[in-house]
């Protein structure tokens, strides 16, 4: 079911709950989510305000949507806060989304390592396909190392990491890769003829950037690359030791482990980490999606009610 408006298809996708066995499972109740697709920071800025979503309101939840792509005009935005705030706020919803999607997994990846019982058809095919997607080889049932290592890896990244990340990247949503290719990482692929040559390429070089479907498929992917390639081993070391440790995931912590990110090394880290304290991301935490019942009372503007003007002041200052 989707429902038009002026500048944007906002359809109610339904998160089914993929069903191993009565003991598996990866998902929580199903939960409507928005899909939107602004053609410029001016509709975004009027649909977040139509919702209440803003800096200030964030205790109250955060809205279930999924952004297409970023706005064409993002670069044209003149207030730097405001840019900055209209970034983070298009993004975290998809970020918290991947993340617990990525805890439902732990959860039941624990739960079977746990149980005595022998594992059910359907459950040891959704452990080879977890195996398969943190690119994990061995049994975990039957080696503790293997076990160890699928448990670094399947696991949460901290909201204010990635969000970091994604400004640093991709200009903060205005950078022609994240334009043109829905890619807020930086992340290369190495088919030819399947991404963007980017500009300044060594020649003999084959890499260009990944192109995505969407911004959810960007973030999945980036999750997924720190979460099992060999160069960010370090970081998942650093999170399994706060795990043990009881102790809180935080951003700038984890940060350090992205010395093979970027060519910068150091000094790419400590851009992450004061990207991190200057714009106080750290606060963005515990943030949670709003439930099903403030879902529903999340009215749509009618389409004779949208607007193609410029928002107001007012309605720009509720972003922060």
């Amino acid at each position: 079911m989707s429902q038009k408006i002026r500048f944007y298809s906002i359809s109610y996708i339904v998160s089914l709950l993929l069903l191993c066995s009565c003991d598996v499972h990866t998902g929580n109740s199903a939960q409507n989510r928005v899909h939107l697709e602004p053609t410029s920071y001016h509709q975004l800025i009027e649909t977040f305000s139509h919702w209440g979503y803003s800096w200030e309101t964030l205790d109250q939840g955060v809205p279930a949507f999924t952004l297409e792509r970023f706005p064409r005009d993002m670069g044209h935005i003149r207030d730097v806060k405001l840019k900055k705030k209209l970034f983070f706020l298009s993004l975290l919803p998809m970020v918290i989304m991947q993340n617990e999607a990525i805890l439902q997994q732990r959860a039941t990846l624990k739960k079977l390592l746990a149980s005595s019982a022998p594992l059910t058809t359907r459950q040891q095919q959704w452990l080879t396909l977890l195996c398969h997607e943190y690119r994990c080889e061995g049994d975990p049932l039957t080696d503790p190392q293997v076990a160890r290592q699928l448990l670094t890896r399947v696991d949460m990244l901290p909201t204010a990491l990635v969000l970091a990340q994604a400004a640093n990247e991709s200009a903060y949503g205005s950078s022609r890769f994240a334009q043109q290719a829905n890619n807020i990482f930086g992340q290369w692929t190495f088919t030819p003829g399947t991404g963007i040559v980017p500009a300044g390429r060594p020649e003999g070089a084959t890499y260009e950037v990944r192109k995505f479907s969407n911004l959810a498929a960007s973030i999945r992917s980036y999750m997924n690359n720190l979460n099992s390639h060999r160069a960010y081993q370090s970081l998942r070391e650093k999170r399994y030791a706060l795990r043990q440790a009881d102790a809180p995931l935080e951003g700038k912590k984890l940060a350090e482990g992205l010395l093979n990110y970027s060519t910068r090394r150091d000094a790419y880290v400590n851009e992450i980490q004061t990207m991190i304290r200057h714009n106080r991301l750290a606060q963005l935490a515990a943030l949670k999606l709003r439930n099903d019942v403030q879902l529903a009372q999340i009215s749509l503007l009618p389409q004779h009610q949208m607007s193609s003007r410029r928002p107001t002041t007012s309605q720009a200052n509720l972003l922060f």
